[in-house]
């Protein structure tokens, strides 16, 4: 299937982890990608390798989403690329999956800490989300990537927690905000999922055993079964889906 045939995706945090496996699916799909990396220039420029060896098609933006300057960058860069591959009446998809981890409790909290989750986790979405949205075409899609901890109460990722908890109001502030122009706004959250992010877990036993006992299923998550949703909520077929938080952690917690 070629549902996204002729759209253009923005992905953020495109070159490892989910947002790569977003960025794959996405192509497979028909879409042309724009593959966004902070710093990790050789493993985003990997990811469209791989995008063109298996026939789509994409390119590779980097921008350092912690300052104005680079979201500036980010949409400089973007703008080029709709002049290029479409008849610059703007682009179709958002991914907002760009994000760090951080394991820290309240009592361990700094206000550096604290700011340093909040400027990436939070406040980066929101202005690339307020730069995309003269730019992103009626009837377009907003996807942002939220955590099941929003939830499911983990004192230790205390501020993390917090971040996507603001990502999750985000989400249907849009979706009311933009319905009068047919743009959805959904949001996807992972349990835990097998990626750098969670790798001090994943790579112990104990952790293994743990975050597998979490799901319903008794296995953690790959980057591949949230691509498999991004695909469903990029498409059409979720036209009538909006304003949503999407429990993907395979029954944690239940």
């Amino acid at each position: 299937m070629n549902r996204l045939e002729g759209k253009l995706a923005l992905i953020t945090g495109a070159s490892r982890g989910i947002g790569r496996s977003i960025a794959l699916r996405l192509a497979q799909e028909g879409a042309y990608v724009a593959v966004h990396y902070g710093k990790r220039r050789n493993e985003a420029e990997a990811v469209v390798h791989q995008i063109r060896q298996s026939g789509g098609n994409a390119c590779v933006i980097g921008a350092d989403l912690g300052t104005p300057d680079g979201i500036h960058d980010l949409f400089t860069a973007l703008d080029d690329v709709i002049r290029e591959q479409t008849d610059g009446s703007g682009f179709d998809i958002l991914v907002n999956n760009a994000g760090i981890g951080q394991v820290i409790t309240l009592e361990e909290t700094t206000e550096e800490s604290f700011d340093e989750v909040m400027k990436i986790n939070v406040k980066a979405p929101l202005f690339v989300t307020q730069q995309a949205l003269p730019r992103l075409k009626d009837g377009g899609r907003i996807i942002n990537i939220s955590s099941f901890v929003t939830r499911a109460a983990s004192p230790s990722v205390f501020c993390y927690s917090m971040s996507k908890g603001a990502i999750d109001t985000f989400t249907q502030l849009l979706a009311k905000q933009l319905g009068p122009r047919n743009i959805t706004v959904n949001a996807i959250q992972p349990g835990i999922i097998n990626t750098e992010m969670n790798a001090g877990t994943l790579q112990d036993p104990q952790g293994q055993k743990y975050a597998a006992g979490l799901s319903a299923f008794n296995r953690w998550g790959e980057p591949e079964d949230i691509a498999d949703i991004a695909a469903f909520l990029a498409s059409g077929d979720s036209r009538w889906v909006t304003g949503q938080l999407l429990d993907a952690s395979g029954g944690s917690h239940l």
